[in-house]
Parts: structure tokens; sequence; C-alpha cells
């Protein structure tokens, strides 16, 4: 799956204590098939990022009250 600057999304961690990670794109460095992000995390950091096959989808995003 193939995604756009902008789009919220979510990383699942392999450890089962962990909750998923969410994001938001915030450049495309590389396009498939081997795809890389720049991804600013909710909890503060922006990282590059290449996924394992099925490891990143795409999340709703966040609302606030």
């Amino acid at each position: 799956m193939q995604f756009d600057v902008g789009d919220h999304v979510m990383v699942e961690c392999e450890s089962t204590e962990r909750v998923p990670r969410r994001g938001v794109v915030k450049e495309v460095l590389r396009g498939d098939p081997h795809p890389r992000y720049r991804i600013r995390w909710d909890d503060g950091p922006e990282t590059i990022y290449t996924p394992a096959a099925g490891s990143l989808r795409r999340a709703p995003a966040r609302t606030t009250a």
C-alpha cells in the first residue's frame, strides 16, 4: 500500500506490551516497490520509516473534542 503526504498512518509493534504507533506522513522519500517515508509521530519525534510488508496501515485522523 502506498501513502501520500498528509495521510494518517499506524504501525503495529512487534511487542504485545506496546500500543500501535500513530503518525502523519510528512514526505514521501521513495515510492514503491521499496517505499520510504518521513513520518511525524503523535508522540513527538519525526523519523524516516521504511515499512516491512504489511506493518504500516492507514489510520483515521485524530479528532479533538
